[in-house]
């Protein structure tokens, strides 16, 4: 039994108690009809809680058992209606209600957790969470991936996408047309999507807002599906390149937000204090104590995904294998070549001139070295919607680099295997080379200004 379930039964038979106090008054000014009718509408409600309970529990359990002795109480006062003390038909079947109360009371309780993820790429930020909750024997688990819209150069809603075929094997999908939030409210609901309507590149249905979710359950948990540069919590110049991260619709309306370490948690604290005192927010919004029980820094999953992936292990695509081996068999050195978002919208023409010089030099060390480019996946989208005259030379681009053959090109939901199969990072600072550094493998970034 759940909790939410658990609840319901109660509110029912805290209704049931109140029957009884009518019952004895219809008693006592002779109401017999009344009062049974009162007897058989608790009867009917004693019935339908059994029913739930032993369709949640199994059967033999210990308040249905107090739910029938209730009921053949209710019986006994019912057959001798007209000849009964009010104040004892009262205390007997209230003496029976009890007990079946506290039985309700004292049932263990099932928690349910759903995890809402939208891009599959971005779900190692919340597997090891979920494989943990797994496992947890009195914990049910759901994977339920949300569909999202591209955002239009108009700030529009564009196509809808939906990638739950796109998650590893191993991880069972709910469809989320087959889940409903407002009927089941999960104990727990799981996103790593801050943005609600903020994002300009992408943006999931209204109904999936943290203001909405929020409503769904007890318990709200914002994971950023990023993990950012360590900074000291006293460094405010590079605080400011990342403070608005802080302060998102997901860190206002989640109950817990999850950080990748105690310096990013004390960060996330002091930073969502001062914004939401700009906007004239209270309370609990800067109420340090309650932020501190807000915000934790429990780590990133993301690093656990990496950590549990080995290539012994790893499925590597055949069009792949034919990129890495050399033709005695030895693998050639992986280069992990990565393209941000950042980088793109800062550096634009100059970016994708360093994009095709990079091109041409890694063709030429093909025998020895193979490149496995992985632009960030919304960086298509990005451009899009936020620039659209670079639209058509990157795709241009993208389809030389893939037609060609000579490097891989991995637009897979995947980050860990790129992480872990490559022998070396080349390409933008971004969240990943955070993730790529907990390999102790070489980090080198590019330098977009030296095309």
């Amino acid at each position: 039994m759940r909790k939410v379930h658990r609840q319901q039964i109660l509110e029912v038979v805290a209704s049931m108690h109140a029957a009884h106090q009518h019952c004895r008054d219809y008693l006592s000014g002779k109401a017999f009809q009344a009062a049974q009718g009162l007897l058989t509408d608790c009867q009917d409600a004693a019935i339908q809680i059994g029913e739930l309970i032993e369709q949640l529990d199994g059967e033999g359990t210990e308040p249905v058992a107090f739910l029938e002795q209730y009921c053949e109480r209710l019986y006994q006062v019912n057959v001798q209606i007209e000849v009964t003390s009010p104040q004892k038909a009262y205390k007997h079947l209230e003496e029976m209600l009890i007990r079946a109360e506290n039985a309700i009371r004292h049932m263990r309780l099932r928690k349910e957790v759903v995890f809402l993820p939208y891009k599959a790429s971005m779900w190692d930020s919340l597997e090891s969470v979920y494989l943990a909750a797994r496992e947890d024997k009195e914990c049910d688990a759901y994977v339920v991936p949300i569909p999202y819209y591209d955002k239009l150069p108009d700030d529009s809603l564009g196509e809808l996408h939906y990638e739950g075929d796109e998650y590893p094997s191993d991880i069972e999908i709910t469809h989320y047309e087959a889940y409903d939030l407002e009927q089941r409210h999960p104990d727990v609901i799981y996103i790593h999507n801050p943005y609600d309507r903020c994002n300009v590149v992408t943006c999931v249905p209204e109904r999936y807002f943290s203001s909405n979710l929020k409503r769904y359950t007890d318990c709200l948990v914002y994971i950023p599906y990023f993990i950012l540069d360590e900074i000291e919590p006293d460094n405010q110049e590079a605080i400011d390149t990342m403070k608005h991260f802080c302060f998102l619709p997901g860190t206002i309306w989640a109950d817990k937000v999850i950080v990748q370490s105690e310096k990013m948690r004390q960060i996330y604290i002091n930073e969502y204090r001062k914004a939401a005192r700009e906007v004239g927010l209270s309370g609990e919004h800067t109420d340090r104590k309650k932020l501190e029980e807000k915000i934790l820094g429990l780590g990133s999953p993301k690093l656990d995904k990496v950590h549990r992936t080995n290539r012994e292990n790893m499925e590597i695509p055949e069009a792949w294998r034919k990129i890495i081996e050399k033709p005695d068999g030895i693998w050639k050195k992986i280069i992990f070549y990565n393209t941000s978002i950042g980088a793109m919208l800062q550096s634009e023409e100059k970016m994708l001139q360093k994009m095709k010089s990079v091109f041409r030099t890694f063709k030429e060390q093909q025998e020895e070295v193979a490149l496995l480019w992985r632009p960030h996946p919304l960086l298509e989208s990005t451009i899009k919607a936020m620039k659209p005259q670079m639209r058509a030379e990157y795709e241009k681009l993208v389809q030389e680099y893939r037609t060609k053959g000579w490097g891989i090109y991995d637009d897979t939901a995947q980050l860990d295997r790129a992480v872990v199969l490559s022998d070396a990072y080349y390409g933008d600072r971004s969240s990943v080379v955070q993730v790529y550094q907990e390999t102790g493998k070489p980090v080198m970034i590019q330098n977009v200004e030296g095309v």
